[in-house]
């Protein structure tokens, strides 16, 4: 869409030059002409005397019609089990299925030992399910060639998928050979009420701001979701729904997969699926800090997470960071030590039950997300602490 001045209709009265809220319209050769700037606000278009200034439709602002109905997931699997994140898309899935009023299906590539079954329990009316070797390995190639054949035979409206490394690896894929648009790690999803498009939001700026982001006029609208940022449907072991045999006949890889490696550290680091996280910030202050978090962490069974900032002192490896530059998590308790409480630490972590926040400073924003909030020293804190839930543990 844009906004044309028809030259030979234009008497240079300017009359639209003062309308325009952001100058986008100038005058040359006695005549008004739009500029780059113009944001389409539509200010213009009623002022001219003479009729003027029109709006121009162009060829991709025409919704597809005929593209089909449905919400689409992609349930990820790995060494043959489903992946956490699925389940927290077929929860988002159903809320956004229900609001337009159709189908939830998901997609599954891959054999595993519960069986496609369990994703209708978890909320599926239908799962495209394809079990054959080429597909039990990830492989970009042969992922991306069927979900976008798949696609393209029963048009979805929606298609979510987790912002793994799986995910973001190949759902890029899926949309570019679909000619439409993307929106990656997405915290939030909803439906608007007058459009029924998709509201896609996400952390931008550097996390400074979140933006709401639309794809208005191609389909399927596709986006990844953070892991643990939504939460997973209801589990019915009677619910039943449809599966539907996929063949990968005529898929055909360029690469094998001979081999996956994982990497082994001296500490088990799974953050995704820990119910108790304890995380240190810039004011725990080093080496010193982070071991009392350990303490307080092995007392309560739970694992250590960082910020950001604790990560480029080099205080703590990477794979501990939680925030926007490193994972999401959602435990039942999450304790927040000497950190000030960034949005893009706060994106990372803010669906945890229970969020309990250890600062000395009572201004840090940190305070405003969290459940419980104890202002002090957490080195005179955090012993005090430990000390009290060894001895309730009667250890």
């Amino acid at each position: 869409m844009f906004i044309k001045v028809r030259t030979e209709k234009c008497t240079g009265c300017a009359t639209c030059v003062a309308s325009c809220p952001y100058d986008a319209i100038v005058m040359h050769e006695d005549a008004a002409r739009i500029t780059e700037l113009c944001q389409l606000c539509r200010a213009c278009l009623g002022v001219c005397p003479e009729g003027a200034i029109i709006e121009i439709a162009e060829e991709s602002d025409k919704k597809e019609k005929g593209q089909g109905s449905g919400v689409w997931v992609f349930a990820e699997q790995r060494d043959g089990k489903l992946a956490g994140v699925s389940f927290e898309l077929l929860g988002a899935g159903r809320r956004l299925a229900e609001d337009l009023g159709t189908s939830l299906s998901a997609v599954l590539f891959g054999r595993v030992s519960s069986g496609p079954e369990e994703l209708l329990h978890w909320g599926a009316d239908r799962v495209y399910y394809c079990g054959e070797e080429l597909l039990q390995d990830f492989n970009d190639e042969p992922y991306a060639n069927l979900l976008t054949r798949l696609i393209s035979e029963h048009k979805p409206e929606i298609v979510l998928a987790g912002a793994t490394p799986i995910g973001r690896s190949f759902i890029p894929r899926v949309a570019a050979r679909l000619h439409t648009g993307l929106t990656a790690d997405c915290t939030s999803l909803q439906i608007d009420p007058e459009t029924k498009n998709l509201l896609q939001v996400r952390p931008a700026f550097g996390g400074n701001i979140m933006a709401t982001i639309l794809c208005p006029h191609t389909r399927p609208q596709m986006a990844t979701v953070r892991p643990r940022v939504m939460q997973k449907g209801e589990f019915d072991k009677g619910r039943k729904g449809e599966i539907i045999a996929v063949s990968a006949e005529g898929i055909t890889s360029r690469t094998k997969v001979l081999e996956t490696v994982k990497e082994v550290s001296e500490v088990a680091v799974n953050l995704h699926d820990a119910n108790v996280i304890v995380a240190g910030g810039r004011g725990v202050g080093g080496d010193k800090g982070f071991q009392a978090l350990f303490e307080l962490a092995e007392a309560l069974n739970g694992s250590i997470a960082a910020s950001r900032a604790a990560v480029d002192e080099g205080w703590i490896p990477y794979r501990h960071q939680v925030g926007q530059t490193g994972k999401t998590v959602g435990p039942t308790l999450y304790i927040a030590c000497g950190i000030s409480g960034a949005v893009q630490h706060v994106v990372g972590m803010q669906s945890s039950d229970i969020i309990v926040a250890i600062n000395k400073n009572p201004e840090a924003p940190i305070f405003n997300i969290a459940t419980y909030g104890i202002v002090g020293d957490l080195f005179e804190i955090l012993p005090l602490l430990t000390r009290k839930i060894k001895e309730l543990k009667g250890q």
